[in-house]
């Protein structure tokens, strides 16, 4: 399966949330490529502080996407992410004509909504036939049950046509920060953490027949 992790706006978390599922995939035993296809290179980055630090499993990160053949048997055979960003809107586009599903983090911000709908318009001009599946779903939502954003984000996203929200929410949390930047999943950095908890929730959401060992 081809999974596209993207938003048009920067800091929505989606090079985070692709490391993190490629290592948790990977944990599972399915093969997995990952591709960067972000000017910024952040996904790459943190592969090389893996790399750097020896950590296993390893991972290797491709920046083109050119190649891939979706009918091939051995693709349809791997877990496929692509973490794309607006800088390289080429690259952005082809991985969105090869996407089985589009996976958008969107933080708790009005400003990230309408980047979200802009990004809605762009796969829709890009897909004429068969449409991916575009899952939806809270980033770096509020830790405090006084604050609302999260909930009021949620509710105007359940107005977008053409999307699912999924139902996990990944909070605004240093572990995620602190991980990433020591080539770590959440879940290698702290098993039993809050994080964990939440990123396993949301990898569920999303591969429902895969089963990780503990």
């Amino acid at each position: 399966m081809i999974t596209v992790v993207g938003n048009l706006k920067g800091g929505c978390g989606k090079s985070t949330v692709t490391f993190n599922l490629a290592l948790w995939l990977t944990r599972a035993g399915k093969t997995v490529q990952v591709y960067d296809l972000d000017l910024q290179a952040t996904l790459n980055d943190v592969v090389q502080v893996r790399q750097e630090q020896e950590y296993e499993p390893a991972l290797k990160v491709y920046t083109r996407c050119s190649k891939i053949q979706p009918e091939d048997e051995a693709i349809k055979q791997m877990e496929i992410l692509m973490d794309v960003g607006v800088a390289n809107m080429t690259s952005m586009k082809k991985a969105i004509s090869l996407a089985d599903r589009i996976v958008v983090p969107v933080a708790p911000s009005q400003a990230d909504i309408w980047s979200t709908q802009r990004f809605l318009y762009i796969i829709a001009s890009e897909i004429k036939d068969k449409p991916p599946e575009i899952l939806v779903f809270i980033n770096r939502a509020d830790t405090h049950s006084g604050i609302r954003e999260s909930d009021e984000a949620e509710e105007a996203l359940k107005t977008l046509p053409g999307i699912k929200l999924l139902p996990a929410r990944l909070c605004q949390r240093t572990t995620y920060r602190r991980s990433f930047s020591e080539g770590l999943a959440v879940f290698e950095l702290e098993p039993s953490g809050k994080a964990t908890q939440e990123f396993e929730e949301l990898a569920r959401c999303l591969y429902p027949q895969v089963q990780v060992k503990k």
